[in-house]
C-alpha cells in the first residue's frame, strides 16, 4: 500500500475509532493486540510499530487536527488581520 493511501487509511480508522463509544473503543484496542499476538505466533516475530517519517507523521497530524473542517467557511477577512505580509 502507497503511504499517502495507508496515511489515509489509518485517519478514517482512527476517525471512526473516536465516534465509538468507550467500551467499543476498548474492544477494538483488545482486537488488535489479539491480532498482533497471532500474527507473532504465525510469524515467530512480534509486531513493532514501525517508524514514522517527520513528513507521514506531520500529515498524519495537519489531517487529524483539520477533521471535520473541510466544509466550513473561512471567517476572518482582511479587516481581522494585525498585520499584512508584504
Amino acid at each position: 500500500m502507497r503511504t499517502d493511501s495507508w496515511i489515509k487509511s489509518a485517519g478514517s480508522i482512527i476517525t471512526r475509532l473516536e465516534s465509538l463509544p468507550r467500551d467499543k473503543q476498548a474492544e477494538v484496542f483488545d482486537f488488535i493486540e489479539f491480532l498482533a499476538a497471532r500474527c507473532a505466533a504465525t510469524t515467530g516475530k512480534s509486531l513493532t510499530h514501525t517508524e514514522w517519517t517527520d513528513a507521514e507523521f506531520s500529515e498524519l497530524s495537519m489531517h487529524q487536527a483539520l477533521r471535520d473542517m473541510e466544509g466550513e467557511t473561512v471567517t476572518y477577512t482582511h479587516a481581522d488581520l494585525r498585520e499584512q505580509w508584504q
